[in-house]
């Protein structure tokens, strides 16, 4: 029996994977957080074989959540399931430690499928996204300036662009707001821009973020 464990900050979509999961045999889910902060606690004292992982929530991330939870238990093989199609995002999530990296464009049969291929030791990458990373590597950083940031680079400015404030981000990743704020001033010294607001429209314009959504 495969153990599977959500992590997603809409309800409706955990709910909607439960079932998926539930209906298929062989498998069962464990539990569930809205939360990269929860599923890290969770994961501090139990073991779930997959963890199926948002990586655009409020607080920590997916990101910074996976870093932590393979502390915890290195056994786990976390899949991340998200928005996100474009490098960097995919490199850098297998980069720390994720054994799967889905769409939630997916089908379900290809779902379930990651889920049964990671459980087995095996990488699982979409093939969208397996396209993405191939063809990174022939790209230079000037076609995704994104590219050139630090894991922690990125997670910082995806938490600027959503609006949060330098001591909540600070209070979040448990770092003074002065190395906040000099993660800060790296990344938009790497992206050739002068504040949050031309990170938002440059974020947009490279598909990091979702302009509807804002």
């Amino acid at each position: 029996m495969i153990t599977v464990y959500l992590v997603d900050d809409h309800e409706l979509v955990r709910t909607g994977i439960r079932r998926i999961i539930e209906d298929a045999r062989g498998m069962k889910v464990v539990g569930e957080a809205e939360s990269g902060e929860q599923a890290v606690q969770w994961a501090r004292q139990n073991h779930a074989d997959v963890m199926l992982m948002d990586m655009n929530m409020p607080g920590i991330g997916g990101l910074e959540a996976t870093r932590k939870i393979l502390r915890y238990d290195p056994d786990t093989r976390i899949v991340v399931l998200t928005i996100h199609t474009e490098n960097p995002f995919p490199s850098k999530v297998m980069q720390a430690g994720a054994f799967g990296y889905l769409t939630k464009g997916a089908a379900p049969d290809e779902m379930l499928n990651a889920i049964r291929t990671v459980s087995c030791g095996q990488r699982y990458l979409s093939p969208q996204i397996a396209q993405q990373v191939a063809l990174s590597s022939f790209s230079t950083d000037s076609e995704n300036p994104f590219s050139q940031l630090s894991e922690r680079e990125l997670q910082i400015m995806l938490m600027i662009t959503k609006g949060v404030r330098v001591t909540d981000i600070s209070e979040q990743l448990n770092l003074s707001s002065k190395t906040v704020n000099s993660y800060r001033y790296r990344l938009f010294s790497k992206l050739n821009i002068s504040g949050d607001v031309e990170l938002t429209h440059l974020a947009i314009r490279h598909g990091i973020l979702d302009a509807e959504k804002l």
